[in-house]
C-alpha cells in the first residue's frame, strides 16, 4: 500500500510536467498576441472590441451575400445579353413584366414565359407533397425512435447517415437503381415482370424526385422531433397511463400540442428547402420527361446559364421573385422559432 502511495504522486507529476510542456507554446502565443490586443483595447474602448472580432464575419457575408443580392438586382432591371453592366441598358421592370405576363396563372400555357409557371407549378406540387410525406414520416420515424427498442442508437444513426451524403451523390445512388438497367429494374425481371422505365413517365419521375429528397433529408427533422419528443415531461405520460387514457387521446391532447413548436420549425424549414430544390431532381431526372420536373431554380440556371442566349435579365429577375418567397419563409421560421422560444 505504501510502495502504491509513493509512485501515484511520481506519476501525477510526470502527467503535469507532460501537460507544463505542451501548454507552453500556447501561453507563449497568447503572451505575443496579449500586446497588440491591449493597444487595440485602450485605442477602441472595451466597449467596441466585440464588433473587431465579428468584423472579418460581417466583411465575408457583405463581400459574398450582400454584394452580390444588390449586383443580381441590378441584373434583374437590365437587358440585352451582354455580361458586363456598362453594356446593359436599362429597362425597369421590363423582365418582372415578362415573367408575370399571363392570361391565366394557373394554367402556365397561357403566360408569355411558360416555362417560368411550369416551373412555379412544379414547384408548388413538390413543394405540397414532398413537405407533407417529409412531416409524416419524419414524425411517425421519431416516435418510433423515441421508445425503448433494441439498436435504437443503431437506427437512429442509419436514418440520420442519408443527411450527410452530397445530394448529388444521393442522386446518383438512385439514378443508378432506377434506370431501365438498374437495381431495381432487374430484380422486377428477376421476378418475371417487365421493367419500368422511370423516368418516361411524368408522374413516376415527379414521385421518385419526391421520394429521393424525403428518403435524403428525412433523418435530419427527425431529430429536431426527437429532441421535441424527449423534451415532454415523463410523468404527463405517467399520470396518463394511471387514468387509463388511451393511446389516440395521449397523443392528441398530450404529445401533439407539446410538439406543436417543433413542429411548426420543421415545416417552414422543410418549406424553404423545398422551394430551392434543385441538384437531386436536376441530377436525376435533368427536369425530364420535358419539362415535367423542372422547378424554378433549375428554370433560372438553365435561363442564366444553361441556355445558348443566355438571358440573365430574365434569370436574376426570377431570382429575385424567387427569393421574396424565401424571405417570407424565413419570417415565417423567425416567427416560429420565437413562438417556441416564448412557449
Amino acid at each position: 500500500m505504501a510502495l502504491d502511495e509513493t509512485i501515484k504522486p511520481e506519476a501525477e507529476t510526470g502527467t503535469s510536467r507532460l501537460n507544463a510542456i505542451a501548454a507552453w507554446p500556447v501561453r507563449v502565443l497568447f503572451g505575443i498576441l496579449d500586446v497588440p490586443f491591449r493597444a487595440l483595447q485602450r485605442l477602441l474602448g472595451i466597449g467596441s472590441m466585440p464588433y473587431f472580432f465579428i468584423l472579418p464575419n460581417l466583411a465575408f457575408f457583405g463581400l459574398f451575400v450582400v454584394v452580390p443580392l444588390f449586383i443580381n438586382f441590378a441584373y434583374s432591371v437590365t437587358g440585352g445579353t451582354n455580361l458586363f453592366m456598362e453594356n446593359r441598358p436599362y429597362v425597369g421592370g421590363e423582365q418582372y413584366g415578362f415573367l408575370f405576363d399571363c392570361g391565366n396563372y394557373l394554367d402556365p400555357s397561357t403566360c408569355r414565359e411558360d416555362r417560368f409557371w411550369r416551373g412555379v407549378y412544379n414547384t408548388f406540387t413538390f413543394v405540397f407533397f414532398q413537405v407533407s410525406l417529409m412531416v409524416l414520416f419524419s414524425l411517425v420515424t421519431a416516435l418510433i425512435l423515441n421508445r425503448e427498442i433494441r439498436g435504437r442508437g443503431f437506427f437512429r444513426a442509419a436514418f440520420f447517415f442519408p443527411v450527410l451524403l452530397s445530394p448529388v451523390v444521393v442522386a446518383l445512388i438512385w439514378k443508378w437503381i432506377l434506370l431501365r438497367d438498374g437495381v431495381l429494374n432487374a430484380f422486377l425481371v428477376s421476378m418475371g415482370l417487365d421493367p419500368i422505365l422511370f423516368f418516361i413517365s411524368p408522374a413516376w419521375a415527379m414521385f421518385w424526385a419526391i421520394f429521393v429528397s424525403v428518403w435524403a433529408h428525412m433523418g435530419f427533422y427527425t431529430l429536431i422531433l426527437l429532441a421535441g419528443l424527449q423534451a415532454i415531461p415523463p410523468d404527463l405520460y405517467e399520470a396518463a397511463e394511471m387514468d387509463g387514457t388511451k393511446r389516440e387521446r395521449v397523443f392528441f391532447r398530450i404529445t401533439l400540442p407539446l410538439l406543436w413548436p417543433n413542429m411548426l420549425v420543421v415545416i417552414v424549414l422543410a418549406l424553404i428547402k423545398a422551394v430551392q430544390i434543385f441538384d437531386e431532381v436536376f441530377v436525376l431526372t435533368g427536369g425530364g420527361p420535358g419539362t415535367a420536373t423542372q422547378f424554378v431554380v433549375q428554370y433560372i440556371y438553365t435561363t442564366g446559364f444553361a441556355n445558348q442566349i443566355q438571358n440573365f435579365g430574365l434569370a436574376a429577375a426570377a431570382s429575385v421573385v424567387l427569393g421574396v418567397v424565401l424571405f417570407v419563409l424565413t419570417l415565417l421560421q423567425l416567427a416560429a422559432s420565437r413562438r417556441k422560444d416564448e412557449g
